[in-house]
């Protein structure tokens, strides 16, 4: 169900004790006309310009209530919000719904582009999580061990001794005790979700839009299906479509139009992206091995994945622009890794490349383009060194 209005009036005409879960992500009083363009080049703007803090936090507080009074004694409320006022909105949250039904401050933290900014880059949104009261629902969800785990911690049943030291529980003889059958580790409150790629098949093009995954897991550890879901502040939807794939009930309700028609289109034919970050893990982006890692060490520059012509970037740029290093393969021609990393370079407007290499390239009989320089890895300039002595100690032998 949707709703073209402001939320306080809604609210106002809900019953009480009638929702499940809230989910808002409000204007966070950044004191700027948010603006986005799609794909086609259609504008979306909400401005999010307050006359004082004192203005903007009333008006928070005035659907705070009303969205507490709405909610099920077993209701939970997410708040999503950044630094602009974070600290203020919670104050407001533990004066409504009261300091001790706070549960958690989760941490969205993401990767982020470099910005021009004096200061630490901002990596990261809060969510903060209150119930209604502590007959609140919650489902517990599983994630994986760290790499760093020892598989000790894995394989063994573990009990607290008399001063509660988690140890390894041993039987009358002893012996250490398996564990029973271990579902991972319960899901923490920093959640690393990539923003949404630009390319998303589900990104609208409207200002804010947060990623499925992230309402996935906020839907996914407050609800069962068929409970109802509000979002009171609904912007492009994104809540309201996760509600849908997850067969959950939801009211959406905002005073944009452009937000209203963005959600009815969506829910028609609701989509998630999948993260292939989230679904493989960041390991599977790091395709260097330790020995090409080892050769790159030697330079102060920023490792490349996934592409086949570059393997690092210089930190420092030449003439206002990159310079490119790459590492040429076991396998490969000296000319076809030229050809690689000078057609990667010339896309990137490298002002030099670097190829390092264990070949000879005088004897490879390739022309090399003006800005391309040439490097033996150590592992061939100690063999070159190694075979330049033996030469000398030949000669020093013959003349003897």
């Amino acid at each position: 169900m949707l709703y073209e209005d402001d939320c306080l009036e809604v609210l106002k005409g809900m019953p009480d004790e009638s929702i499940d879960m809230v989910y808002l992500d409000p204007p966070f009083y950044t004191q700027k006309k948010q603006s986005l363009r799609d794909s086609s080049g259609r504008r979306y703007e909400f401005s999010d310009i307050w006359k004082s803090r004192e203005e903007y936090l009333l008006y928070m507080k005035d659907r705070i209530i009303q969205m507490r009074r709405v909610l099920k004694p077993s209701g939970s409320i997410f708040l999503h919000c950044d630094t602009s006022a974070s600290s203020y909105l919670r104050m407001v949250l533990d004066e409504v719904f009261g300091e001790r039904n706070f549960r958690s401050e989760i941490i969205w933290t993401y990767k982020r582009w470099s910005n021009s900014h004096k200061g630490l880059l901002p990596a990261h949104q809060t969510i903060f999580f209150y119930s209604k009261g502590s007959g609140y629902k919650f489902i517990t969800l599983m994630g994986d061990y760290s790499p760093t785990t020892n598989v000790d911690q894995i394989l063994q049943a573990r009990e607290r001794d008399a001063n509660g030291k988690a140890v390894y529980k041993r039987d009358k003889d002893g012996n250490v005790v398996a564990s029973s059958e271990k579902k991972g580790v319960p899901l923490s409150d920093v959640w690393e979700i990539p923003f949404l790629n630009p390319k998303a098949k589900e990104r609208t093009g409207y200002p804010t839009q947060k990623p499925v995954e992230l309402l996935d897991r906020i839907i996914r550890i407050s609800t069962d299906e068929g409970d109802t879901v509000l979002d009171p502040f609904c912007g492009s939807g994104t809540a309201l479509v996760s509600a849908k794939l997850l067969r959950r009930h939801y009211i959406g309700i905002d005073t944009n139009h452009d937000a209203i028609e963005i959600c009815q289109q969506r829910l028609e034919a609701p989509l998630k992206t999948e993260s292939k970050l989230l679904r493989v893990g960041a390991d599977a982006y790091r395709t260097k091995t330790e020995h090409e890692l080892s050769i790159l060490s030697q330079f102060d520059c920023d490792i490349v994945q996934r592409n086949r012509g570059i393997d690092a970037i210089l930190k420092k740029y030449y003439n206002g622009h990159p310079v490119a290093i790459r590492i040429e393969r076991a396998g490969e021609t000296f000319a076809d890794a030229l050809r690689l990393l000078v057609t990667a370079g010339r896309q990137k407007q490298c002002s030099y490349m670097i190829l390092i290499t264990d070949e000879d390239y005088e004897r490879s009989k390739v022309m090399l383009p003006h800005n391309v320089i040439v490097l033996n890895t150590l592992s061939s300039q100690f063999e070159s060194i190694v075979s330049e002595m033996n030469e000398d100690l030949q000669s020093a032998s013959v003349a003897r």
